[in-house]
């Protein structure tokens, strides 16, 4: 499922944590795991100098050094690279995966500050925007189970290209790992006002959502996938999606990262970006080709 995997690491707690999320699917999917440390030399701390950036440059090797000894007591394959950068960050992450051909990205949602600021949640976020590469979040404190026994993989439609995409994408998941999928399309009502402009009904919403529903349960129901629950939601999307993940115990949630515009009945970016930041399972995330 997974061939090469990208870990950008800044040493910090939570990209440490994330990336043992990196080493359990490298070593269920026997892949290699990429790890990446971003001197990002353009932004250096108030008072250090370009001449003190070896102090930066070690801190990135040493947090290079925890991750790939992890993964080679998980017998993954790992390879390393430092890369000095004046510009952002998330722009070296995002053109990295692309020319070394990863599969998947692993970030953490939080950093600190000081030496450990490179992975930060601002910079996963504008990853997670701009990547064509599936993006997997993982907060601090969290993680994939161990030896991905996944039991619950949750994931939201709304018809769109990204939804398709990341429907392909839990299907091969839940497929892969015995887990139960998940299937959930939203319709909000939330803002009944956005129907009321447009002289859209409410079951017209309702009947549109099911549609999507069916056709999703449809094309589950077509692969190994075991076990398979569908359900409309109802409510503010990102509230609904936390819910259900909560009530679920969802191991990972796969979404879209652009959606349905309108009537913002489905699912937007900026739904994808609340549940990336709030909710407690990882998060994984992906754009179709025609969204790019």
């Amino acid at each position: 499922m997974f061939d090469r995997i990208l870990v950008p690491t800044d040493g910090s707690d939570v990209a440490l944590n994330a990336a043992d999320s990196a080493v359990r699917l490298a070593a269920r999917f026997d892949a290699t795991l990429h790890v990446l440390h971003v001197l990002e030399l353009g932004e250096l701390p108030p008072g250090i100098e370009d001449a003190d950036a070896d102090e930066f440059a070690h801190v990135g090797e040493t947090a290079i050094d925890e991750l790939t000894s992890a993964a080679g007591d998980a017998g993954v394959e790992t390879a390393t690279d430092v890369v000095e950068s004046h510009g952002p960050t998330h722009e070296v992450i995002v053109e990295f995966a692309n020319e070394h051909a990863a599969d998947l990205v692993v970030m953490g949602t939080h950093g600190r500050t000081g030496l450990d600021r490179f992975v930060l949640g601002s910079v996963t976020e504008r990853t997670l925007r701009e990547s064509d590469v599936p993006v997997l979040t993982v907060h601090e404190g969290g993680s994939l189970p161990a030896n991905l026994d996944l039991e619950n993989v949750l994931v939201p439609i709304d018809g769109s290209q990204s939804a398709d995409a990341a429907l392909a994408l839990g299907i091969d998941l839940a497929a892969e790992t015995d887990a139960t999928l998940h299937l959930i399309t939203l319709v909000d009502t939330s803002k009944p006002w956005h129907r009321a402009a447009s002289g859209e009904t409410q079951e017209a919403v309702d009947e549109l959502g099911k549609d999507v529903l069916d056709n999703a349960l449809l094309r589950a129901e077509a692969t190994d996938v075991g076990t398979i629950e569908g359900s409309v939601g109802r409510g503010k999307p990102e509230t609904a999606i936390l819910e259900y993940a909560a009530d679920h115990d969802a191991d990972c949630i796969v979404m879209g990262t652009h959606g349905r515009s309108g009537l913002n009945r489905y699912l937007l970016g900026s739904v994808t970006e609340h549940v990336v930041r709030t909710a407690d399972a990882p998060v994984l995330s992906v754009r179709a080709v025609e969204d790019q």
